[in-house]
């Protein structure tokens, strides 16, 4: 640690425990910090792109999960450095916002400090860079829009919309039957969308999953499932024009607040309890039948009398169902969530076309399921798949996916994938860098250097000459002056992207390059870390 000294030559403390801390300053912590965000983005590049390799993490207590997602590697990686988190940050903050891209953001991100380094080296001040980088990024962003291309859907043609999804869902481990997971995800976005208000909400689609099965058999539901069954076995398993009382009140009699003590001496006293007892079970299940509802869903349980009451009244039922649940299928159905009997009226009863109880395989699981509701604004997507592994990474691979066509919904405009959009963007800010005289044109240089390395890292993952293909495919670009020449990853034969139908939403794109830049502006502007040191 520095050591300050005053006028007689006596050397005094002015951090704190100043022996314990180690310190970084000037151009070594940024060189420190630099590499530390550059091993990030190293990790996460080879899982770029449809050909992108996966990666598997293992929690402190034993659970694996294989993913390709960006956002989740670095979730799971438990980082320790402190730069290292902000690259975790800026994927989590592209998911949260965009929900796609999130490998990609954290490539750009650590190709801007790799070029940074290159500056710092030959004695240029890292906030010349950070200023230089932030002029670039706004030259990239309006040369997005500028090269963006609107597209119009509607409820009839939703092939645009799935074509995109198609584009997000070829980098996963789904890839094989990306096609029927991008339309169930469209149809799905577009059951819930408000396309009035251009708004979604995705917490209306419930994503669940079961082992078992194949990818294949994964299906939309339009209605809600739950992982119940009926609570007699010979209640009916399939209910047409169910009416449907949604409760949270117990099927028992009340319990009194208060301690309390009955005193029974006689045979004929327990009788009448007895009866009593029995009465208000009576009175239960009437309260029910009489309002009209012909299937019960409540959330706590009941005892076997109750059970064997409903039972003997042909009125089904479902108990323990979770609150959030049963307030998806209240949403569904158009009913209410009753939280007392006496409460009960027909016009809070749900409807549903058909409730049916389904069973997998040769286990005995049964789930419920609730269709063709009144309000078919709630919907299920049912993953089936070999393993639990596989059912997760599919849960986030249409997550990304919903994400995608939520944003289309919100704004049509679409780029071009397969690096195309990056590269056309580097052309067009090398060429702007001509217009500052400033030492911050050598920024934007290697700004669009930096651009250069997401198609870089597409070509390199794909097995492709990585120097080769990307100068091939820019000569193309410049000559033909054309944006939509990209890596042909998938060996199509082709690097037009329109004819391959790649494309990727604007919004994420622009996010991405905004994003990148940020979080390395704030990179180059530490020039002291003072940690405490390891013992």
């Amino acid at each position: 640690m520095a050591l300050a000294f005053d006028e007689y030559g006596r050397p005094f403390i002015i951090l704190k425990e100043q022996d314990q801390k180690t310190r970084l300053r000037g151009i070594e912590a940024q060189k420190a910090n630099i590499s530390a965000g550059k091993a990030v983005a190293r990790i996460l590049r080879t899982s770029l792109g449809p050909k992108g390799m996966d990666k598997i993490l293992q929690s402190p207590d034993g659970d694996v999960t294989i993913t390709n997602d960006g956002a989740t590697i670095l979730e799971q990686m438990d980082v320790d450095n402190q730069i290292a988190k902000l690259m975790v940050e800026l994927s989590r903050s592209q998911d949260y916002e965009i929900g796609d891209g999130t490998t990609g953001v954290v490539v750009m991100a650590g190709a801007l400090l790799e070029q940074a380094e290159r500056l710092l080296e030959r004695g240029i001040h890292p906030i010349r860079v950070a200023e230089g980088y932030e002029m670039a990024s706004r030259i990239a962003v309006e040369h997005l829009e500028h090269i963006s291309k609107k597209f119009d859907f509607e409820a009839t043609n939703i092939e645009p919309l799935v074509q995109t999804c198609m584009t997000t869902l070829s980098s996963k481990i789904v890839n094989r039957c990306k096609r029927h997971l991008a339309e169930i995800s469209v149809k799905a976005v577009l059951s819930v969308a408000d396309l009035d208000r251009k708004d979604v909400n995705l917490d209306m689609i419930k994503v669940e999953g079961k082992v078992g099965g194949k990818l294949e058999d994964t299906e939309l539901i339009y209605g809600i499932t739950v992982d119940k069954d009926m609570s007699h076995p010979q209640m009916p398993k399939q209910i047409e024009d169910a009416k449907i009382a949604i409760l949270t009140c117990p099927f028992e009699p009340p319990k009194p607040k208060t301690k309390h003590k009955v005193d029974i001496d006689t045979v004929e006293k327990f009788q009448t309890l007895r009866l009593q007892e029995q009465k208000y079970f009576d009175d239960m299940v009437q309260k029910c039948k009489d309002v009209g509802a012909t299937l019960v869903i409540c959330q706590w349980g009941f005892d076997d009398e109750a059970n064997h009451l409903l039972m003997h009244r042909n009125l089904p039922a479902v108990r323990w169902v979770g609150g959030v649940e049963l307030e998806l299928i209240a949403i569904a159905t158009g009913g209410r969530i009753v939280p007392r009997f006496q409460e009960l009226t027909p016009e809070k009863l749900g409807r549903a076309g058909l409730v049916r109880e389904k069973s997998f395989g040769t286990t005995k699981d049964k789930m419920l399921y609730i269709e063709h509701c009144a309000n078919s604004r709630a919907v299920t997507i049912f993953i089936r798949g070999g393993n639990k592994m596989m059912i997760e990474e599919t849960k986030r691979s249409i997550h990304d996916a919903l994400c995608v066509a939520r944003n289309l919904i919100r704004n049509n405009s679409i780029v071009y994938g397969g690096g195309s959009a990056e590269i056309s963007c580097s052309i067009a800010v090398e060429a702007a860098a001509d217009k500052y005289p400033g030492v911050e044109q050598y920024a934007i240089r290697a700004f669009a250097d930096a651009l250069d390395s997401v198609p870089m890292a597409l070509a390199e993952n794909s097995g492709l000459q990585p120097i080769e293909t990307l100068s091939a495919v820019k000569s193309q670009q410049i000559k033909e002056n054309n944006p939509h020449y990209g890596i042909d990853c998938n060996d199509v034969g082709t690097n037009d992207m329109r004819q391959q139908d790649v494309f990727e939403t604007l919004i994420g794109k622009q996010q991405q390059i905004l994003l990148a830049t940020q979080v390395v502006k704030m990179i180059l502007k530490i020039d002291d870390v003072i940690s405490p040191s390891d013992y």
